[in-house]
């Protein structure tokens, strides 16, 4: 466990004790990050080249996307990191078709040609045994919410395909028709949903957009993990505490 301390004050406490809620983004938070989406992009590079006659736009995706071209690391404030698949898509098809000087129509034809989704459940590994985690905390008398910036369809595959389905009462997603990450909509609308207050919720994620928008809700703990897409001096700037992963948080037993 990293810097920070007990929730409510008191000094070596277990990090969620005395709240009701933990909210915890997916990607980079519950499952790796980079096996799921460093891939999907070059792929998408390669179907993109194919849809393109050829023409090649490495350079141009990596940077829409907000990952490293040379090594294939996710930047935490590049577009991977918390914005909506339907937003990133628009993006794409408005920088080619900047790029390459073609209509927005033309543009459009070839990103759709190429766009696909990574696979929800084949590339979706644990960060730990989320089921004991999970069942850890519910027994703390901790409830569990996700607030991802994933379609609901692959969100609920995934905690299916995990085995928490059935632990997690609520899921925010980016396609629910909310504001998306970093607004607050998502944590205020699970808090209403479960009824339970800001103030007795804690928000765990892996990119400043997630705790961005514990901040902005209000709720009592921000938690940074660095299993993801921010490193330590990046997730401090927001977070109350941040641990090296999710396991962290698991009540002792």
């Amino acid at each position: 466990m990293s810097e920070g301390s007990g929730v409510g004050g008191q000094p070596g406490a277990h990090p969620l004790a005395g709240l009701e809620l933990a909210i915890f983004d997916k990607d980079g938070t519950l499952i790796e990050f980079e096996l799921m989406w460093a891939g999907w992009v070059r792929d998408l590079a390669d179907r993109l080249a194919v849809a393109n006659g050829g023409r090649r736009l490495d350079d141009l995706v990596h940077d829409v996307m907000g990952v490293a071209i040379e090594t294939g690391q996710v930047l935490p404030h590049g577009g991977l990191a918390a914005t909506p698949m339907a937003r990133l898509r628009e993006v794409l098809v408005a920088s080619i078709a900047a790029a390459v000087g073609l209509p927005a129509p033309d543009a459009r034809r070839i990103v759709d040609a190429a766009w696909h989704h990574p696979d929800p459940v084949g590339l979706a590994r644990p960060i730990t045994d989320l089921r004991a985690l999970f069942t850890s905390l519910r027994g703390a008398g901790v409830r569990i919410g996700v607030a991802t910036s994933d379609d609901r369809e692959p969100t609920e595959r995934t905690l299916a395909h995990l085995g928490v389905a059935d632990l997690v009462e609520a899921v925010a997603c980016a396609d629910d028709g909310r504001p998306v990450k970093p607004h607050p909509a998502a944590v205020r609308w699970l808090c209403r949903t479960l009824g339970v207050a800001e103030s007795r919720t804690a928000m765990i994620g892996d990119s400043p957009a997630d705790l961005a928008m514990g901040r902005a809700a209000g709720v009592r703990l921000v938690v940074g993990v660095l299993t993801g897409v921010g490193d330590r001096a990046t997730l401090a700037a927001t977070a109350d505490l941040v641990v090296d992963s999710v396991l962290d948080l698991r009540p002792p037993a």
